[in-house]
């Protein structure tokens, strides 16, 4: 009896990823309110990365594991803290802001060393990622200007787990690889 083939959770996680990170970047540049950052935030980029993340746990992708599940937390956590800023339950100053976001700036520093050992897109995409937190960082103390200009940064970030995502699909749809991803940057 042949084994039934599973979908692969990281093409979830990285289009829950992807579209809520390029929705709070059209927010950040400022083309749109703050809305469905947060109804994104707490169901695709939150509850289906979780998802995600909790299913590449039975796959054995620790990497992915800790990656969507964790990134599934940092949007719930950030929709939360922004809905309890606009009612005031625990409310959250810029400076509180920003040194959650040096938190997730550290976090994200360890992934991006490990995502090297991968394949390039992802480890250009943790890349692109930890240099739009650090500059989200230095907005939050004391250069508010580098918001917008991380919000493009940001963007960039949103399109590369896209491009995953679609070598992903891709591959399984066409039995071939389509997109490269390109070799390991470190060995």
């Amino acid at each position: 009896m042949a084994e039934q083939k599973l979908g692969n959770p990281a093409v979830v996680g990285l289009a829950g990823f992807g579209l809520t990170t390029m929705i709070l970047q059209f927010h950040n540049v400022g083309w749109m309110g703050l809305g469905p950052v947060i109804w994104l935030g707490l169901i695709f980029g939150g509850l289906a990365q979780m998802i995600a993340g909790l299913q590449e746990m039975k796959t054995g992708n620790n990497f992915g594991y800790c990656a969507f599940t964790a990134y599934g937390c940092f949007w719930l956590a950030l929709t939360l803290l922004l809905i309890g800023n606009h009612y005031d339950i625990y409310t959250s100053s810029k400076t509180d802001i920003g040194w959650f976001l040096v938190a997730w700036t550290a976090f994200t520093a360890i992934l991006w060393v490990g995502s090297m050992r991968i394949h390039g897109a992802l480890a250009l995409t943790f890349t692109l990622l930890l240099i739009g937190f650090i500059l989200l960082d230095l907005a939050h103390f004391g250069y508010p200007a580098l918001t917008v200009v991380a919000g493009y940064e940001l963007m960039a970030t949103a399109a590369m787990a896209w491009y995953i995502m679609a070598h992903i699909i891709y591959a399984d749809v066409f039995g071939r690889d389509i997109l490269p991803v390109g070799k390991p940057w470190i060995n």
